[in-house]
C-alpha cells in the first residue's frame, strides 16, 4: 500500500469516527484537492503533490493531520 491509499483510509476512518456525511466530506476534500478519493486504491502510485494537497484538505475539512 502506498501513502496516498493510507491517507484515504485515515480520512475514511475519521469520517466514520466523527459520524459525518461521507459524501459531503469527500466532496469537500475533492473540491479542495481535485482528487476523487473513491478512485484511490491500494495500487494507486504515490504522488507527492497529491499527498500534500490531501493532507492540507484533511486538516482543513476534518481537523486531522495525516
Amino acid at each position: 500500500m502506498g501513502h496516498l491509499f493510507d491517507a484515504k483510509q485515515k480520512i475514511e476512518t475519521a469520517i466514520a469516527v466523527k459520524k459525518l456525511d461521507a459524501v459531503q466530506v469527500k466532496g469537500a476534500i475533492g473540491l479542495r484537492t481535485g482528487i476523487l478519493l473513491n478512485l484511490i486504491s491500494a495500487s494507486t502510485p504515490d504522488d507527492e503533490q497529491k499527498l500534500t494537497k490531501l493532507r492540507a484538505a484533511a486538516k482543513e475539512v476534518l481537523g486531522i493531520s495525516l
